[in-house]
């Protein structure tokens, strides 16, 4: 992913984009992901330490931060097909709705830093509890 307001070249990136299969919805970005793996594999995830709620993240990190996203991140969201964003800095919640549209539903904080957090997304698995045998009446 990249971003930048210049439609010269933005239009060539896009074509770029649309032929590896890569342009769309930002939810769409996990979906190669998932397809890289094996049905046990593992995507850790680093992302910036941000909250679900706008007001829980003004702290001196957070502000910083919070504030990049908004004039970087949000404003190249509709050079994607789909225009959607996740808004500035998403939080975990965020995450996960991307992650679960790619059938990667099983989400959990691995490690958190004072300014990071690492997501451990993994697929859906069957069930795997052991089988018991009928015994009969």
């Amino acid at each position: 992913m990249g971003s930048g307001h210049h439609g010269e070249s933005i239009a060539p990136a896009r074509e770029r984009a649309a032929e590896a299969g890569a342009a769309g919805r930002v939810t769409r970005s996990a979906r190669p992901v998932r397809e890289a793996f094996a049905a046990d594999g593992t995507w850790l995830r680093v992302e910036p330490l941000a909250p679900d709620r706008i007001e829980e993240n003004f702290h001196p990190v957070g502000r910083p931060y919070h504030s990049g996203s908004t004039f970087l991140c949000v404003p190249d969201a509709p050079s994607w097909q789909g225009g959607h964003a996740l808004g500035a800095q998403a939080g975990e919640a965020a995450v996960r709705e991307v992650a679960t549209e790619a059938r990667l539903t099983r989400f959990r904080r691995a490690a958190r830093t004072p300014v990071n957090v690492v997501c451990e997304i993994r697929p859906q698995t069957a069930d795997r509890r052991p089988q018991t045998a009928d015994r009969g009446p």
